[in-house]
């Protein structure tokens, strides 16, 4: 494929971008120093996070408290081992807490199960059929993780995709070497084929880390090298293929990334946006400066066309992009942050950081949807993630490229941990900017509520009511991430500045699974700062 007409456009982009200040985005950074880099992170319903990194790494920069060390005599680096591999941040204070992980977490995966609780599952070595439990608490309760000895998986799952399922259940997807599907709770029937997983390998694994997406019809969307599917995990069959994907492979090693864009209109249709990823190739010849690809794959995966017939609707990213993360922010349009411009996914096999973030917009047409944002100054290249936060900025953490923790190096392993604030959060919206003032702590599948919110400007059009799950972030995709906008009445006022919006909560599990969620107001494009709900 010839690269030069993209380079010669993303030339003339930079040229004529504005300067730096004038660009939209805010960027702070949090904590300095985390101890960890984070591989995998998670925010909780107690406003908190959970960074994770592997266990097997050496020395982090956060110790354990006295007495809480690690013996496995089989690690290769440290057989006594008194470093933090995870730890949790207070997200009001900013203050880190130690956390302790006892088998190998390497590329493994998660999600929130119905009563808030996280389930992470695999990794290598001695993690590889792992199954663990965090069970998130406020910050006056010590919680730490659980390694449960009853249960393990029925493969190992190095590399694999958690999905929650409409009835609160997980569904395990692949794997390095596991071309199946499990479940948690574990069921009688263990691990089940999963062909398509294996009709996607080629000679660099691009079967790896499966794009993911429960839709609204019950089945899974899932999505692998450059192929996609419809697949019934309860009669364990293929019910839809769609057309490829052209552009090269999207998954790991080639590190694109994906998210199902906002369920809304009566929960009749699903979109799947799929964007960049690595030149064929660059992994197996260990190429640092292959230029990655910009394009980007939209298709209306349920809600079309019957007869299978839905085509992929192409465009460009105003950079090309791998390990580019997907955030669903609260008004609906796709931030996608982090990555490089050049190489693949690897330890030390990327160059060229991708500083600014994009902003896609889904409702503009073909050729007005990205939007450039204000570039950041800390790399975030293999490992890094990037999570929703109740106030609506975005976490961003980590990004190791190396096998042990490096600070002598180019773009080295990275402890900080930063903010990005889109520009609905920018001085000049506070005005229209809601606040929720009441909110049901729980609602029932397709119950009528009310919520209660605030402007400082009178009300203008519809105050949207939208749920944002809170995903496992890896390895450039989110599992687990969705965002549902309830059917709403218009708000009328309700005295003092109050507007009162009717609610119909989502109709079932296949709309938004059983579990926690941010509920966000949202007025002409401003989000309020999330109430967390419950959702059954």
């Amino acid at each position: 494929m010839d690269r030069a007409p993209l380079h010669l456009s993303i030339l003339v982009l930079l040229f004529f971008l504005p300067a730096r200040a004038d660009l939209p985005g805010k960027w702070e950074l949090l904590v300095e120093d985390a101890g960890v880099a984070s591989m995998h992170t998670v925010v909780t319903r107690f406003n908190t996070a959970v960074l994770l990194d592997r266990t097997n790494i050496g020395p982090s920069r956060k110790l354990l408290p006295k007495g809480r060390c690690r013996r496995d005599e089989n690690d290769a680096v440290l057989k006594l081992d008194c470093y933090a591999h995870s730890v949790h941040l207070d997200l009001k204070t900013n203050q880190i807490r130690p956390l302790k992980i006892l088998t190998d977490t390497w590329c493994s995966s998660g999600q929130f199960l119905p009563d808030g609780t996280l389930l992470q599952t695999g990794g290598d070595l001695d993690g590889l059929k792992k199954i663990r439990k965090f069970q998130p608490c406020d910050d006056k309760t010590t919680c730490d993780w659980e390694e449960l000895n009853d249960v393990e998986l029925s493969e190992g799952r190095w590399y694999a995709t958690n999905q929650i399922l409409p009835d609160g259940s997980v569904i395990i997807i692949g794997g390095r070497g596991s071309n199946t599907v499990e479940f948690y709770p574990p069921r009688q029937n263990g691990a089940v084929s999963f062909p398509f997983l294996a009709e996607t390998e080629d000679t660099q694994m691009d079967n790896l880390y499966p794009y993911v997406h429960l839709l609204p019809n019950g089945h899974l969307f899932v999505f692998a090298n450059t192929r996609s599917v419809m697949y019934d995990f309860t009669r364990h069959v293929v019910v839809k293929e769609y057309p490829k994907l052209e552009g090269g492979p999207r998954n790991y090693p080639s590190a694109g990334s994906s998210a199902m864009l906002a369920l809304d209109n009566g929960y009749s249709k699903a979109e799947i946006l799929v964007c960049g990823g690595a030149q064929y190739g660059a992994f197996l010849m260990r190429s640092t400066d292959t230029p990655a690809h910009g394009s980007c794959g939209r298709i209306l995966a349920y809600g079309g066309d019957e007869n299978g017939k839905e085509k992929w609707e192409m465009e460009d990213m105003p950079f090309g992009r791998i390990m580019g993360d997907m955030v669903m922010l609260p008004n609906g349009d796709v931030l996608i942050i982090n990555g490089a411009m050049s190489g693949t996914q690897g330890f030390e096999m990327a160059s060229n950081p991708c500083l600014n973030p994009v902003l896609y917009r889904p409702d503009q047409p073909v050729g007005l949807r990205f939007m450039v944002l204000n570039p950041g100054s800390v790399p975030r290249l293999y490992h890094a993630t990037a999570n929703l936060l109740p106030d609506g900025r975005v976490l961003l953490a980590g990004s190791n490229p190396h096998v042990l923790y490096r600070f002598d190096l180019e773009f080295p392993t990275e402890l900080r941990v930063e903010a990005f604030s889109p520009e609905y959060l920018s001085a000049d919206r506070a005005n229209v900017r809601p606040v929720i003032e009441e909110i049901p702590e729980r609602v029932r599948f397709g119950g009528a509520f009310d919520v209660v919110v605030s402007v400082t400007l009178p009300v203008v059009g519809i105050v949207e009511v939208n749920l944002a799950s809170a995903p496992f972030a890896t390895h450039s995709f989110s599992q687990g991430q969705r965002l549902v906008k309830l059917t709403v009445t218009s708000a009328v006022p309700d005295g003092d500045g109050r507007w009162r919006i009717g609610c119909t909560a989502p109709p079932g599990g296949a709309v938004a699974p059983p579990g926690y969620y941010m509920a966000f107001a949202v007025n002409q494009g401003v989000p309020s700062v999330a109430k967390w709900i419950h959702v059954s």
